[in-house]
């Protein structure tokens, strides 16, 4: 369990933890595991949405250009800004030159115009647009160079180790860079943080603008009614990339392949691993947010005891049929004396699977314990003592 030094829990030390396994409720074993399919692509990625664990992968960490994936920043962005209402997606931004002059996949927008937000992340999302993603970038930070920044920014706060852009384009960089487990990681940020936008706009086909149709270059789309966005990319450098989520049997996994030999590559490889994740694995649900766990005591406490919670719903993706093999490893804190608030951990439980752990959760005190009265401490001093 990782604390602050100066915390109440750091005080107490490592000394003080107190492990206990408990095993979880068994299903009965159905057959193993397979390996993951033969994949040819350079880097590629398995991910459970609702748990976060990567279920398979291969270099899955690897720097690669990553072409118009680039995009699904620029809609995080652009997103959180719908969301804080900064813009609606009435909001018109003023076309730019540089943003006509773009190459690459474009919306064909055209210079002096108006063109709502709206319009705009369509021809992000299903057109693939360079010059969609120029103008939100302008419209949203003022200027290309700023949203790029404030692009990094975001990549650092989310937690992508191996992403850094230079541009809002993908087009060819040696700076511009990510991996198959950040694209995954922030296309899961993307599903679970705007739902609804992501529902608006990542599962349309088609758009037409200004007399134009293009069709959604996931290709999935029509092949899978399961898989409902997001993205894929293609330059000479980056290869094919297809970054794509599906839904089914109430799980939602995310395939990320980069560096596929062909459309039609990227499209099948991409398939393979949903279909492998929904065919071998299962979610569970093991402690549901601010619901009691246990209840342990706190010293000098008014009260002297408190339920002890997880913040967030803790899951686990776990080879289905092998639920029985799982074991929870519960680790608090010997002695906890008050005051005690809900902000500062007691201790931390795991979910592990054959030496390996799947999923972890801090845990807190439900309620903020005071520092009880004299008489109190005094009675419970000499009960403890005795």
């Amino acid at each position: 369990m990782s604390v602050s030094p100066r915390s109440p829990a750091a005080r107490l030390g490592l000394s003080a933890l107190l492990l206990v396994a408990v095993a979880l409720p068994s299903l009965r074993a159905q057959g193993f595991l397979p390996p993951p399919p033969p994949m040819a692509a350079k880097s590629w990625v398995l991910l459970d949405a609702q748990s976060g664990q990567v279920l398979a992968a291969h270099n899955r960490n690897v720097h690669l250009p990553q072409a118009s994936l680039t995009k699904l920043m620029v809609a995080y962005i652009t997103f959180t800004a719908l969301t804080s209402h900064s813009v609606s997606p009435h909001t018109r931004f003023t076309i730019s030159t540089a943003a006509w002059r773009t190459g690459g996949s474009r919306m064909f927008l055209n210079p002096g115009t108006q063109v709502s937000v709206n319009d705009l992340l369509l021809g992000l999302i299903v057109d693939s647009g360079n010059d969609a993603a120029v103008a939100l970038a302008q419209g949203i930070a003022g200027s290309r160079a700023g949203f790029v920044a404030l692009m990094n920014r975001y990549a650092h706060r989310l937690g992508l180790k191996n992403t850094h852009f230079m541009d809002v384009d993908g087009l060819p960089n040696p700076d511009h860079y990510s991996s198959a487990l950040d694209i995954a990681l922030l296309s899961r940020d993307i599903i679970r943080t705007f739902p609804a936008l992501y529902h608006r706009y990542f599962a349309v086909k088609s758009f037409t603008w200004d007399h134009i149709t293009q069709y959604n270059r996931v290709t999935l789309l029509w092949s899978d009614t399961s898989v409902d966005g997001l993205k894929t990319g293609y330059t000479t450098e980056a290869g094919y990339c297809m970054d794509a989520s599906a839904h089914r049997h109430g799980m939602r996994l995310i395939a990320v392949v980069m560096g596929a030999g062909s459309e039609a590559a990227r499209a099948r490889e991409a398939e393979a691993l949903l279909n492998y994740g929904f065919s071998f694995y299962r979610d569970h649900r093991l402690y549901v947010a601010d619901r009691p766990i246990r209840t342990i005591s706190v010293w000098l406490g008014d009260p002297g005891h408190a339920a002890v919670v997880v913040r967030r719903t803790l899951w686990a993706t776990v080879p289905r049929g092998h639920y029985r093999e799982t074991r929870l490893k519960l680790a608090l804190l010997r002695r906890l004396r008050a005051p005690w608030s809900t902000t500062t951990p007691v201790g931390r439980i795991g979910v592990w699977f054959h030496g390996r752990e799947l999923a972890s959760r801090a845990l807190y005190l439900s309620r903020p314990v005071d520092r009880a009265g004299w008489w109190a401490r005094l009675v419970d001093r000499i009960e403890r003592w005795i």
